[in-house]
């Protein structure tokens, strides 16, 4: 395997296993589709994909952020120990209706865009906490000077992947099982290495 050290060079590999000319075109939709499946697990939010949370509630809501996975943590700038609950739109609004009572929020949901707070804020709290975002797609870091950070720890990670979504497309093909084990000892050494950094305590980036 030649090295993958970017965007560039990772569809280059990916071309290159498949030997399907057919498919070249459809390769950059392979790694897409291989990134959004990889986003979409739990086990798979690392310590770099956690992003700090600081924004003022301003008309009872505060906007979700851009590439918002899930809330970590929050609660209300001030009373750190007492954190926001995360709950189902319905029973934020069942319990706190909008124009009932006010005052320090306790319970937090998603509404489309926004946060919004059991009871309704009496004040323009600041919320606090972190939240797991998602990354942007490798296909931003067209050059290999710039590599996403998931091919910088995990390019083999990266390339079974995307191998793996080719399959509707190759039917019965024997290479299947081996990129499939190949894939299954990546991830689970890539879930091993963020469990490592949550244990030691590695400093969070981004």
């Amino acid at each position: 395997m030649a090295l993958v050290t970017g965007y560039a060079s990772l569809v280059t590999n990916v071309q290159t296993y498949l030997a399907r000319s057919d498919l070249a075109a459809d390769v950059p939709g392979f790694i897409q589709n291989f990134e959004e499946r990889f986003y979409r697990s739990q086990k798979n939010y690392g310590f770099w994909l956690e992003q700090s949370l600081s924004t003022a509630i301003a008309s009872s809501v505060i906007a979700i952020p851009t590439g918002f996975l899930q809330l970590r943590v929050a609660y209300v700038s001030g009373n750190q120990s007492s954190r926001l609950e995360m709950v189902s739109l319905e029973q934020l609004y069942g319990t706190y209706p909008r124009g009932g009572y006010t005052g320090v929020p306790v319970w937090i949901a998603r509404d489309g865009s926004n946060f919004v707070f059991g009871p309704e804020p009496d004040s323009d709290y600041t919320i606090k906490g972190n939240y797991w975002k998602k990354p942007e797609l490798l296909r931003n870091f067209a050059s290999d000077a710039a590599a996403h950070w998931l091919i910088v720890n995990a390019p083999d990670l990266c390339l079974y992947g995307a191998l793996l979504e080719a399959e509707p497309f190759l039917k019965n093909d024997s290479r299947i099982a081996v990129w499939s084990d190949f894939y299954s000892s990546a991830l689970k050494d890539y879930r091993d290495l963020m469990e490592g950094r949550t244990t030691v305590g590695f400093e969070v980036l981004g």
